[in-house]
């Protein structure tokens, strides 16, 4: 039986990564779409693994630029897409790379006879459907079902690397948390996902929910990255309405970040707990980014 292709798109960041990974294992042949080659070489800073050697061909575009993605996927068999707006940059909106973006890659999957195309979306979206970076992933979605074309999407509840920024506050001595840091969710790390992700290539199902095998508050997190770095915990919890205030003043100034903003803002505000999947435990990758410095 001939190999089958895989796109990657966002095959640079963390969970494209371990994706790259998890179908080269699999004997898939992996195309990396990515604007820029330089993260392929390095580990991450959330200890996810150079990929660079499991990459067969690369394609360089931008989920900015439509025409950049055009051919991105002829001669592909299956499309997997976590291409998206995960920090704030200048000029750029959720809507165009999370939206557009997707669209005008799934047009060329269309074009070029993809017999698959698997979405990385956002656990529990129709409670967050006034966030930009939400509504824009869902506006893609309804965009993908409507196509016509096999699909499944994935709706994780929140990656390890998000976890990896509560380690960084840690270090730094304080952690800020909105709410009262009660509400419980299940974060999976990028290779139990990636799992995930690919058995969906050969599955049936549509939609997955999909978090990971452990169950936290927002404040044990925390207090178990202060543990990890061996510091007194030190977290102050913002209410829900400072935060709101807040996103109000920096939207006026500042767009990209208070999109941002804003969903971190609204996941905070209910818990967020999918179907468990994986065995990799947060307090061990707390224990890897402790023991490498950070």
């Amino acid at each position: 039986m001939e190999k089958q292709k895989v796109l990657v798109a966002g095959a640079s960041g963390y969970l494209g990564r371990h994706v790259v990974r998890e179908f080269a294992s699999r004997g898939y042949i992996v195309r990396a779409l990515v604007r820029t080659t330089e993260n392929l070489e390095t580990e991450g800073p959330n200890m996810e693994p150079p990929v660079r050697e499991f990459i067969t061909e690369i394609f360089i575009g931008d989920a900015t630029d439509r025409k950049s993605l055009e051919g991105a996927c002829k001669g592909v068999d299956l499309v997997f897409s976590c291409m998206g707006l995960t920090k704030p940059q200048p000029g750029v909106t959720s809507e165009q790379v999370d939206h557009l973006g997707n669209r005008a890659l799934l047009e060329d999957a269309l074009l070029n006879g993809v017999k698959k195309f698997i979405y990385i979306s956002v656990f529990n979206s129709q409670k967050m459907m006034d966030v930009d970076m939400v509504k824009t992933h869902e506006f893609f979605v309804n965009d993908l079902k409507a196509s016509g074309i096999p699909y499944t999407v994935l709706r994780p509840t929140a990656y390890f690397s998000d976890m990896g920024m509560f380690f960084n506050m840690a270090r730094s001595g304080h952690v800020f948390l909105f709410g009262d840091g009660s509400n419980r969710f299940n974060p999976i790390h990028g290779a139990d996902l990636a799992h995930v992700c690919a058995d969906s290539a050969e599955g049936i199902e549509r939609e997955i929910d999909v978090g990971g095998p452990e169950i936290f508050t927002y404040d044990q997190t925390n207090i178990m990255a202060f543990e990890a770095l061996g510091k007194q915990p030190s977290i102050t919890h913002v209410p829900m309405w400072i935060g709101t205030a807040a996103l109000f003043l920096t939207g006026i100034f500042n767009k990209p970040m208070a999109s941002v903003m804003s969903f971190a803002i609204s996941v905070s505000g209910f818990d967020n707990v999918a179907p468990a999947r994986g065995s990799r435990r947060l307090a061990d990758f707390y224990g890897d980014l402790a023991a490498k410095g950070g």
